[in-house]
Parts: structure tokens; C-alpha cells; sequence
């Protein structure tokens, strides 16, 4: 199934990535890695979210924050490679809790983005996963998540590619059997 018909089975209408707030990009890809900078959470036209996990919001809130963040490095995803089936992989996720000292539910919360790669793209999301407890993040926000993507390359460039090189080795050949014969009969 494609990943588009999964987003609409899914009732998950993607909006465009917000962009960066300092001095960064969204996403970088090197090689088949897409590195994509940490997301928060926040929905178009409300404001940002602000405060712990712990003691100005529950683990659920922290959840649904976490799935918010991840429904915005999928539009990363999205924006970057134009088609979310050429997501291979999702290798790695770092997700930030801003959270109270004592809170220690961090693997629960960061769930909510982990729950929804899977749910996305199955098996290609389930991934490796750190999930740590930051005294803050920026601008105050609850949850941040950063992820590397492995990325399948554009099917239409494999294509185009491959027929290109085979018409020039079939030239190279052609003259060096015709030279071959002149030889023979030469001979």
C-alpha cells in the first residue's frame, strides 16, 4: 500500500513543515541518509505549547505532543523527497522530553511519535530510539524529536540512468568489432 493512502486511511492530512526558528535547514541529506533537525510540536495558527512534562502536562499530553512533532517530520519527509514511499527506512529517533527531575516516563511519552511512524509506514518505521529528559528546550515546548532516514533513491532516476549508459558502451563496441573483421580479411 502506498504511504499516501495509508496517511488517508489514516484521516492524517499533512500541512506544510514549519521553518526553521535560528540558523539551520530543515533536512540534509548526505548520501541515502536524510538527517532531519528537531521538530516540537504545534499546530498551525495556535501557539506554540509550553512547559514540563510531569508538571504542566500529563504523559498523555506528552504523547499527543509527541505525535504531533512527528506528524511534522513527516511533512520534512514529504517536502524533502516529494514521495514518503521513497522512505526506506527510518533508522534513528532522538526524542527530547522537557520534563520535570523527577519524571522518568520518557520512553512513554516519545511512544507517541514512535507509534505513529509505525502506524505510517510499517515496518520501515519501526526504528532504534533514544528517549532522554532535557531541564529545557527551546522556546519552552514539551517534546523535540530529531530523525535519519534512509532513503530509497527516486525510482525515474534509476530509469533514466540506466538506459543512457548502455546505447554509449553499445557505440564504443561497435567500431572495435568492425576494425576486428578488416583485420581478418586483411589477413
Amino acid at each position: 500500500m502506498k504511504t499516501e493512502q495509508r496517511l488517508q486511511e489514516l484521516g492524517i492530512e499533512l500541512t506544510k513543515p514549519t521553518s526553521p526558528m535560528a540558523n539551520y535547514v530543515n533536512a540534509v541529506r548526505t548520501g541515502n541518509l536524510l538527517y532531519l533537525a528537531g521538530k516540537g510540536p504545534g499546530l498551525p495558527g495556535h501557539p506554540l505549547p509550553v512547559g514540563k512534562v510531569g508538571r504542566d502536562f500529563t504523559k498523555e499530553q506528552g504523547y499527543e505532543y509527541a505525535r504531533q512533532t512527528g506528524l511534522s517530520l513527516i511533512a520534512v519527509m514529504k517536502a524533502e523527497l516529494g514521495d514518503l514511499d521513497r522512505v526506506k527506512r527510518i533508522v534513528k529517533l532522538l526524542g527530547m522530553v522537557n520534563a520535570t527531575p523527577e519524571f522518568g516516563e520518557q520512553p512513554e511519552v516519545i511512544n507517541g511519535c514512535s507509534d505513529l511512524f509505525v502506524s505510517v509506514f510499517g515496518d520501515r518505521g519501526r526504528h532504534a530510539r533514544s528517549a532522554v529528559g532535557m531541564g529545557s528546550l527551546p522556546r519552552g515546548i514539551p517534546v523535540e524529536i530529531e530523525v535519519i532516514v534512509e532513503v530509497e533513491d527516486a525510482p525515474a532516476r534509476r530509469a533514466a540512468a540506466k538506459p543512457a549508459a548502455k546505447p554509449a558502451a553499445r557505440r564504443k563496441a561497435a567500431p572495435k568489432a568492425k576494425r576486428k573483421s578488416a583485420k581478418s580479411k586483411r589477413r
